[in-house]
């Protein structure tokens, strides 16, 4: 028997090597990582806790009560407060004026942000001025705009008076009409989150490859056809995240509503939810009933909210 023989009867008959087994991984203390997260957690849940999931608490449990504080005693109602909301009038009024508004307030800033986006894509000190001017109106007070925006709009302001001049015999009663009056309180909070959405936008502009948008060129695509097609799908986390900050802020409109309109003209043509909610708890003490609202409020913004989320993070996971 050869040599090569005499190997391959030795490999044949020698046992095989006993597998190799990995060392236990050992684990580490479970109290140093709870120590660990508590002092670079804990402040921040603490103040989550106190400063927003505390009010949420004590307004749920003042809405199933009777509670006002110039009329005692307290006493506990269940959940007669929420079945009264749904037959209340002037509620089911304001859920519609909020629900108005908080359409032409997601869908305006979101289609003009992005026309201005485009527009003002480009490298230039004048590009840059004018980023500059359209985001001014959203670090300004909500409270200042509306002074300024009431003045303006007022039946003997300047807009009037600039129509009378051109031959408008009877310009509109910006804030006076009720038929108006909405729209004009939506166009003035379109006018002071145009500049937030055009920020965003840009953001997302600058985040295309240019490598793409040369590629689908080269192939005959034309600028059209390249927005549609590169663009847009690279601009859908921009999207989301105009569309999710102008639902939260369009929905807890006050402020301006306060200011300019005090709710009215007329019988509650421009209350909105929370409009109510201040002026049912605070005006008239009824801070049971006004809890109640804003509770359902919450309700209403939360699964709004998380339905508009999942569908645009789905979009943009397909994309």
């Amino acid at each position: 028997m050869g040599e090569g023989g005499l190997t391959s009867l030795t490999a044949v008959m020698s046992p095989p090597a006993p597998p190799r087994t990995r060392a236990p991984r050992r684990r580490r203390p479970v109290l140093p990582r709870l120590a660990h997260f508590a002092s670079f957690g804990a402040p921040g849940v603490l103040v989550y806790l106190c400063f927003v999931m505390a009010p949420i608490l004590i307004s749920f449990g003042y809405s199933l009560t009777n509670y006002n504080p110039f009329k005692p005693p307290v006493k506990f109602v269940g959940f007669d407060n929420y079945r009264l909301l749904f037959t209340d009038a002037q509620f089911l009024t304001a859920l519609q004026v909020t629900t108005i508004l908080t359409v032409i307030v997601v869908i305006v800033p979101n289609v003009l942000g992005l026309g201005v986006a485009l527009l003002l894509d480009r490298k230039g000190w004048l590009y840059n001025a004018l980023r500059s001017v359209f985001f001014t109106p959203v670090i300004l007070s909500s409270v200042v705009v509306s002074i300024v925006w009431s003045r303006l709009l007022d039946d003997r302001g300047p807009l009037n008076d600039l129509l009378r001049a051109l031959g408008v015999a009877h310009p509109p009663g910006w804030l006076s009409d009720p038929d108006v009056a909405l729209y004009s309180v939506a166009s003035i909070v379109c006018w002071q989150m145009l500049g937030f959405c055009v920020v965003v936008y840009l953001a997302g502009l600058q985040g295309v490859p240019q490598e793409l948008l040369e590629a689908a060129e080269i192939d005959g695509a034309g600028p059209l056809r390249r927005f549609r097609a590169v663009t847009w799908p690279l601009l859908a986390p921009s999207l989301t995240i105009n569309t999710v900050v102008l639902l939260i802020s369009a929905f807890k409109t006050y402020d301006y509503v306060k200011v300019i309109t005090n709710g009215g003209p007329g019988s509650g043509a421009t209350a909105t939810i929370a409009f109510d909610v201040l002026q049912t708890g605070f005006d008239s003490n009824h801070v049971g009933y006004a809890s109640a609202m804003a509770v359902l409020m919450l309700v209403i913004v939360a699964l709004v909210t998380t339905v508009v989320l999942n569908f645009l993070r789905r979009r943009e996971v397909d994309l």
